[in-house]
C-alpha cells in the first residue's frame, strides 16, 4: 500500500503559529521534504524535532525530486511536504509533486494553517468577496509595466507577492500605472515583531518606503477602482 503525502503548513513568520496536527503529522512522517535544507532543519529544530530523514524539493531539483519521493511513497513510506514558510504548493514548488501522486493514485492529505494571504486581506480593508490573487509579476520591467497595464482593466482587489528585495520597484511601477487612482495596502514582516501595514496610493507608498529603506516579507493588496 503507498504512504499517504501530506502538505503541511508552516509558519510565516511567529513560530507560535503552527497547528498541533502539523506537528504530529512532521514528527510521525517518515520524510520531510523541505524547500530549503537551510530552513527545512531550522523548522525542524525550533520545535525539537531531530534525526528524521530528509530530501530538499525546490525550483531547481522540482522535476527529479518528485520522481524521487514518488518512488518513496509507492514503498509505502509517508511524506510531509513543507515550503520555507506558509502554505506549500501555493505560490512555491509542489505541483509537479502533487500531480505526480495525483497520477500514481497516491492519498494527498492538506494539513492547513499560516498563510500570508489571507491575513493580508483581511487587514487591508478592501472589499474581498471576490478578489484576484496574481501572485508573482515578471522580474523584467517591460513585462512587469505590461501586466499591471492590463490589470488595470480588473475592477477587483488584488493580491501581489514579490521577493523582497523588489518592494520598491513593485510600487515605482504601480505608481506609473494606476497613479493615485487606487489605494494599496502593504502587509509587512506578518506575524512578526516588525510587523507593519502601510496604506495609500502607490506613489505615497513608493515616497515613505524608500525614505524609510524597509527590507523584509510583504504582501501587497490593490485596491479595487
Amino acid at each position: 500500500m503507498s504512504g499517504i503525502l501530506y502538505l503541511v503548513a508552516t509558519p510565516i513568520g511567529n513560530t507560535e503559529d503552527i497547528t498541533l496536527r502539523a506537528l504530529r503529522v512532521l514528527k510521525e512522517a517518515d520524510l520531510v521534504v523541505y524547500e530549503e535544507r537551510k530552513e527545512g532543519t531550522r523548522l525542524l529544530r525550533e520545535y525539537g524535532i531531530e534525526n528524521k530523514p530528509v530530501e530538499t524539493l525546490n525550483e531547481h531539483n522540482e522535476s527529479a525530486a518528485s520522481t524521487l519521493i514518488i518512488q518513496e511513497l509507492q514503498r509505502g513510506r509517508s511524506v510531509a511536504l513543507v515550503s520555507d514558510a506558509g502554505t506549500p504548493v501555493f505560490a512555491d514548488p509542489g505541483q509537479i509533486l502533487v500531480r505526480k501522486a495525483i497520477a500514481a493514485g497516491i492519498r494527498i492529505v492538506p494539513v492547513p494553517g499560516a498563510s500570508s494571504v489571507l491575513p493580508a486581506l483581511i487587514v487591508s480593508g478592501f472589499p474581498i468577496q471576490t478578489f484576484l490573487f496574481y501572485g508573482f509579476l515578471s522580474p523584467k520591467r517591460p513585462r512587469r509595466i505590461a501586466e499591471l497595464q492590463q490589470l488595470k482593466r480588473d475592477r477587483r482587489t488584488i493580491v501581489f507577492m514579490e521577493t523582497p528585495y523588489r518592494l520598491l520597484q513593485l510600487l515605482r511601477d504601480m505608481a506609473e500605472v494606476f497613479g493615485t487612482s487606487r489605494n494599496i495596502c502593504v502587509a509587512f514582516d506578518l506575524t512578526l515583531p516588525t510587523e507593519e501595514i502601510f496604506r495609500g496610493n502607490a506613489p505615497e507608498l513608493y515616497q515613505k518606503l524608500a525614505k524609510e529603506g524597509k527590507k523584509g516579507e510583504f504582501v501587497v493588496v490593490l485596491g479595487p477602482s
